[in-house]
């Protein structure tokens, strides 16, 4: 039972740090000796020390023959810190709990493997699931390189999101707003299309105290946007462009990198390669991405299995109307076994709003996983 208790806390140190350590995991560590803490530490930051040498520092020379709770595999690899398995052996550890181990081929058992070799006590799988579904966005990462995108839409109860002259403010309530305002903070980048930024000129940063404003990434194949909307003056977090254009669009993009917007192509003619955007956002240390968009770029990342979760607020209202747009468009299905199915996960009530979280079931596997 005490395993349970100390587990779980490391659990609650690691859960606290969502949105915190940029590509990294997050991962809290507890150590006990002889019933008691000693230590507790969590990963707070991308490129700063990891939960256990936190844990460490804390726990001093009370670490040896101490037991050491980790939700996550100890690294055994030197990246921008050491590895995580030598700093547990040489203080002198005991045993080591282990909730879940590291997806990461750098990583893929070897920590556990250095730690018996040493001949630390090796337990893993305690409260394994939830370890592993809080680093839903590192585990996909690592393995597919390339980002875990979640879908974030606000409909009324019938799926529209706006009236059928396109008025949508607001659809749900202030406070699911706020919550999506802490989504945006927990995320690297936030991604919505050209006509999300001519329709409705966004900010797209996290207006929460304290909250951390994502890099926006623009889809916009023939360089649209206004050189005066918000995402290219405002300055309040880096803005990535990407475009098919042809080279006519040469001036346009001199004056928006002028204006400190990065433009970037892809090989796509008419429209944006996503793909090769996932893969570049990828190369550029960017794990989590939070969707926004409207319904024509919405589907084409479901309709390319780009979409790993969605987030979906549905608020107590009918709009009506043939023309009023919904979250998912583009040409549609046939059949209905052409349905891409969901995994209903949870669902909340936040003011007087219901959110839903679900997960894609993709009949075929994606090639490009």
């Amino acid at each position: 039972m005490s395993d349970n208790i100390y587990m779980k806390l490391a659990l609650e140190n690691a859960k606290a740090m969502i949105g915190q350590t940029g590509a990294n995991p997050v991962v809290g560590c507890v150590i006990v000796r002889e019933g008691r803490v000693v230590g507790i530490g969590s990963h707070l930051k991308e490129g700063e020390p990891h939960a256990e040498i936190h844990a460490l520092r804390m726990a001093g020379t009370l670490a040896k023959d101490a037991t050491a709770y980790v939700t996550l595999e100890p690294c055994s690899h030197t990246g921008k810190t050491g590895p995580c398995a030598n700093a547990l052996i040489e203080a002198g550890v005991r045993k080591v709990i282990i909730a879940s181990l590291d997806p990461n081929p750098k990583v893929a058992g070897n920590g556990v493997k250095r730690l018996k070799d040493a001949g630390i006590e090796i337990e893993t799988g305690l409260y394994g699931e939830e370890a592993f579904k809080l680093n839903e966005v590192f585990n996909y990462a690592i393995v597919n390189r390339r980002p875990f995108v979640t879908l974030k839409a606000a409909m009324s109860l019938d799926g529209k999101i706006a009236t059928k002259t396109t008025h949508s403010k607001w659809i749900t309530s202030s406070a699911a707003r706020e919550d999506v305002h802490q989504l945006r903070s927990e995320h690297q980048g936030i991604v919505v299309g050209i006509e999300t930024v001519l329709k409705d000129n966004p900010s797209l940063t996290a207006r929460i105290p304290n909250g951390r404003n994502p890099v926006r990434v623009i889809v916009d194949s023939q360089l649209r946007i206004p050189l005066d909307c918000s995402v290219v003056t405002d300055y309040e977090a880096p803005t990535y462009l990407f475009t098919s254009a042809e080279p006519e669009h040469k001036e346009k993009e001199d004056q928006l990198k002028d204006l400190g917007i990065d433009v970037i192509y892809t090989s796509g003619q008419q429209h944006v390669n996503l793909d090769e955007m996932m893969s570049t956002l990828f190369s550029r240390g960017i794990h989590s991405l939070l969707l926004e968009a409207g319904g024509t770029l919405n589907a084409a990342f479901i309709e390319h299995q780009l979409v790993q979760k969605y987030l979906i607020y549905v608020a107590p209202k009918l709009i009506g109307g043939k023309s009023a747009r919904s979250f998912f468009e583009g040409e549609g299905i046939e059949t209905m076994d052409s349905a891409t199915a969901l995994t209903f996960a949870e669902s909340s009530v936040i003011g007087p709003d219901l959110k839903i979280t679900a997960y894609p079931n993709y009949k075929t596997r994606n090639p490009r996983d």
